[in-house]
Formats: C-alpha cells, sequence, structure tokens
C-alpha cells in the first residue's frame, strides 16, 4: 500500500504516518512534509523522487503529473487502466492525506495582501483530493486530521478500509473542496480591483456583500417536520459556529427539537444573552411574551412569567444563568417545550428528570468582550430567502448606548424611568413589528406584536396587562418605530405610561413631541429603529 501525505496544517501527521510505516505503507510525501517525517526518521520518498521531475515555480508545481494522478485515478477493477500503469511505470497510490494551503486563515488577517492570498490559493491539492474523492472505491483520501483514528482503527483490524469508510472520506473531500473554491469565490468576488496598485503590498478593500455568495453550512440533523406537518425541514450549521449561539446546545433530555422548537428557541436565546444581569425571556410563536431581570434565575423567571401566563404556556423559556433547583421547581409547575440555561444543577436535572419531554438546552454564554459579532455569539449577517433569491443584510446587532439618548420633552425621565426605557427598548428589538413593550422595575408588563397598525399593538399590550392583573400606571413604552401620528401616544398614555422611548424621524416629530408635552410624559428618541419581520 502506498500513501501520499502532503499537508499544510502538521497536527497529528507524525504519529499517523508512523502508525502507517508500522502497518507496512509506503510513504510518499512533498516538500516541507517530508522534510518533517524524514527528521522524525521516518523512511519518505519524496513526490519529485517518484515522477522524476523536480518542484519548480517556488513550488506551485509537484504533484501536478502522470505519476501522481495516474496512480490515484486508475480504477483497479479496470484491465485496461491497469496495463497502462504498468506500461509507463506508474504505482498506485492508496492513501491520499491532503489538506489545503490556509487561505480562509490567511485572508480572515487584518492586512492581508492581494498577492499573499492567491498564493494560498492552492491548485495541487485540490487537483490531487478531487482525483482521490473520484476514485473512492481503490483510494481513501484524507482531509482533516479528526479522521486519521477512524482510518488507523479499520487498517488495523482488518488491514483494509471498508467501502463505507471509504465513501464517507470522499464526501468529505468534496466538501472541503467546495468549501475552499467558495471562499476563494467570496474573496475574489467581494473586491475592487485597483489598475496600477503594486500586487505584493495591495490591500484591497472588501465588500460586505460579494458578487456571488457562497454561503456554506453543514447538516446538524433532519427535524421531524417544518413549520407545518405538510413540509420537510432540517437544521443546518456554520462551519464554525459562533460561541453561545444556538445550533452550540447540547439537549440534556427531551423530545427531538422541531422546526418551530428551534426557531422559537433562538429568539428566546438571541434576546437574553443580550443582558448583563440574570434574566429570563419566555417565547412564543416567535415573540418574547415575558422578559424580566432579576437578581437570579428564579426572580428573573417568576417576574417574566407574569406578564402573560396564557401565553407561556408551552412557550421557549431562555435564562442567562445556571438553573438551580428553586428555579427548577418553579418551571416545572407549567407546561413548557424547551428551556434554555448555561448550565443545570444536579437538583434542577433531578426536578425535571420527572418530565421526560420538556427539552433542557445547555448551551454556554459566549465569551465577554467579543469585538466582533461571531465572537460575541451573533450572526454578522440576515438572510431570508424570496422567490428565486435571497435578500442579504447585515444583521441587527445595534445596542443603544446612554449618551446616544436624546430627550426631546420638557420633562426629563427619572433614573428609574431611564432604566426601564433601556429595558423596553432592548426587548422592542426581538418583538416583530410592529412593537409595543410597556415595562416597568425590570419586566414586561405588555406586549404588542406584529400588528398592521402601531395603535392596534399598543391596545394590544394594554389589554394583556390587563388579562394579567398587571397595572401600568407609571410605565415606560418602547416603540420600535416612530410614532407617525399623537395618537399612539395618546393610546400608551392613557393606558398609564409616563415615559416613551421610540427612533424618532417621522415628519410629525414635532406634533408628536407637542403631544408627550401636553401630557406631562418623558420621551427620549433613539435615532435608530428596531424593525424585525
Amino acid at each position: 500500500m502506498n500513501a501520499l501525505i502532503s499537508v499544510s496544517d502538521k497536527t497529528g501527521i507524525v504519529e499517523f504516518a508512523r502508525a502507517l510505516h508500522a502497518m507496512g505503507v509506503r510513504l510518499l510525501s512533498t516538500g516541507g512534509t517530508a522534510q518533517l517525517l524524514a527528521r522524525e526518521g521516518l523512511p519518505v520518498t519524496e513526490v519529485a523522487e517518484l515522477t522524476q521531475f523536480p518542484e519548480m515555480l517556488d513550488g506551485r508545481v509537484k504533484t501536478l503529473h502522470p505519476k501522481v494522478h495516474g496512480g490515484l485515478l486508475a480504477r483497479r477493477d479496470v484491465p485496461a487502466h491497469m496495463a497502462a500503469l504498468a506500461e509507463h511505470g506508474i504505482d498506485t497510490i492508496d492513501l491520499l492525506v491532503v489538506n489545503l494551503y490556509p487561505f480562509e486563515s490567511t485572508v480572515a488577517k487584518a492586512g492581508c495582501t492581494l498577492q499573499e492570498a492567491i498564493e494560498n490559493i492552492d491548485i495541487g491539492g485540490p487537483a490531487m483530493v478531487r482525483s482521490a474523492a473520484k476514485n473512492w472505491k481503490d483510494v481513501a483520501v484524507l482531509t482533516a486530521a479528526s479522521q486519521y483514528p477512524a482510518v488507523l482503527a479499520e487498517l488495523k483490524d482488518g488491514g483494509r478500509l471498508s467501502d463505507r469508510l471509504r465513501f464517507s472520506l470522499a464526501v468529505a473531500a468534496f466538501n472541503r473542496i467546495a468549501q475552499y473554491d467558495g471562499a476563494i469565490s467570496d474573496y475574489l468576488s467581494s473586491i475592487d480591483f485597483e489598475d496600477g496598485r503594486p500586487a505584493d503590498d495591495y490591500v484591497p478593500v472588501r465588500h460586505l456583500f460579494p458578487g456571488q455568495s457562497n454561503g456554506i453550512f453543514t447538516k446538524v440533523q433532519d427535524l421531524r417536520y417544518g413549520e407545518n406537518s405538510h413540509q420537510q425541514a432540517a437544521l443546518y450549521a456554520d462551519l464554525q459556529p459562533a460561541p453561545g449561539s444556538i445550533v452550540t446546545g447540547e439537549q440534556l433530555q427531551g423530545k427531538e427539537l422541531s422546526y418551530n422548537n428551534i426557531a422559537d428557541a433562538d429568539a428566546a436565546w438571541e434576546c437574553v444573552k443580550s443582558f448583563k444581569l440574570p434574566a429570563c425571556v419566555i417565547v412564543k410563536h416567535a415573540n418574547p411574551c415575558g422578559v424580566a431581570v432579576g437578581t437570579n434565575a428564579l426572580e428573573s423567571y417568576t417576574k417574566a412569567f407574569q406578564t402573560d401566563p396564557t401565553s407561556a404556556f408551552g412557550g421557549i423559556i431562555a435564562l442567562n444563568r445556571v438553573v438551580d433547583g428553586p428555579a427548577a421547581q418553579a418551571i416545572a409547575k407549567q407546561f413548557v417545550e424547551v428551556l434554555m440555561a448555561p448550565d443545570f444543577t444536579p437538583e434542577a436535572l433531578e426536578v425535571f428528570q420527572a418530565k421526560a419531554n420538556v427539552r433542557l438546552i445547555k448551551i454556554a454564554l459566549p465569551p465577554v468582550g467579543g469585538l466582533t459579532p461571531w465572537s460575541q455569539g451573533r450572526n454578522a449577517m440576515h438572510v431570508q430567502r424570496v422567490g428565486s433569491g435571497l435578500l442579504m443584510q447585515t444583521a441587527d446587532n445595534h445596542e443603544l448606548q446612554l449618551p446616544d439618548v436624546r430627550v426631546v420633552t420638557a420633562r426629563q425621565p427619572t433614573q428609574e424611568e431611564v432604566q426601564d426605557l433601556l429595558f423596553a427598548w432592548k426587548v422592542a428589538k426581538y418583538v416583530k413589528s410592529n412593537a409595543i413593550v410597556f415595562c416597568k422595575g425590570g419586566m414586561t408588563m405588555g406586549v404588542g406584536a406584529g400588528q398592521m397598525s402601531r395603535l392596534d399593538s399598543a391596545r394590544i399590550a394594554s389589554i394583556k396587562a390587563q388579562a394579567a392583573g398587571l397595572s401600568l400606571a407609571g410605565t415606560a413604552v418602547a416603540s420600535d418605530a416612530f410614532f407617525p401620528f399623537r395618537d399612539g401616544l395618546d393610546v400608551v398614555v392613557d393606558a398609564g405610561a409616563t415615559s416613551i422611548i421610540q427612533p424618532g424621524g417621522s415628519m410629525r416629530d414635532q406634533e408628536v413631541i407637542d403631544a408627550a408635552n401636553e401630557r406631562g410624559v418623558a420621551m427620549v428618541f433613539t435615532g435608530v429603529r428596531h424593525f424585525r419581520h
């Protein structure tokens, strides 16, 4: 058996090659990999010796040769193929180990020049990988160090690799080539080339939206059905999921997650992890129906549940603190579909053992202090499918800071009202438009979502508060977009609101400001809206 090894990432390669050699496998290699194996005392034949042709053009040409690709592509079950190998003195290559030049990590570095990017486009590696993967019945192709143990285990067990393993390796290889080519296309089509710039120090400006989008995702699992039972569905994840994102969660117990479970769970998790204080978010049909902060998981859940106990029935609950025994006992009293938290104490897990259908999801919060959306556990882009196309936009990752808020009324909000306004604004960001959110004391008091009229959203929020037995007197109100007329302001003030936060920007802003002054309430403008469709 002959193995050709040519890797950029040399993680685990010496140990793997040593194990192959111990099983009598002949080692072939190129450049730096060959030198490494030789230094480790392993007998290795350089590809240049095999092809009788030296590496040239600074290593750009070394494996693009019939003695390499003939050995990879020849079908062992076709006599004419084997006769051609014999005629030209070509040995078969039975195992190919290749990982590619680090193009993705190179272009991700600040200050990467166009020349650096181009030089990290692998040519020979993908060509060999495609050849080996095409001939998967006879050749095993490894493109990641994580594949080494399975290959060694089968070789040690039976001296050969199963068809199933070779096929799965080939699929992984073609997937890797697609990812690699997609990354190159994304990069090159995101820049405008400038004539007259020296290529060796030219750092091109990259556009957010490339000329061709090549998003690559890997399937996590098939789902029982989609949004409705007549639809089919599956969950896919980014190649490198952001830390603290929904797809990184671990299901500890409960039934299989459904399409709607995952969609609602994502809405709840994105909202709850935006709070620094202990917080709880309860979501029903993609909208928060209760949000609160407290001193611990129990208090934040208890307050969130009070907002709308009816809607919370069968909802999705997310907390940004460990669920302990007391919190678990309180939550277990209601019907809950999914419960998410950074962790669960043994006492909490014991409580839910009696409720085997409740889905418990453990998700680590993203690390504090991340500078990019990815490191903060957020999507950088938001994509929505439309007829034969995609709408792409940067994700709504805007976080309102107190200095950004502008008081536009004669009455200034109190410190307590300021905190409630900021809380209400944070919640409104995750409520479907048109959104109206009443808050007080670090909890939602009434939520109106998804109505065609902002007036209707305000009225619904008031009705829900009344149904829950909550008083809206002295509440803060957030509106995700501006009030186009004073009637929306009058409705929330009539309900009991004393302070309002809204983007501003309407042609009738002054009319609404005058109304707020007339009613003696405080109003602040954010200068940014949070439409969520």
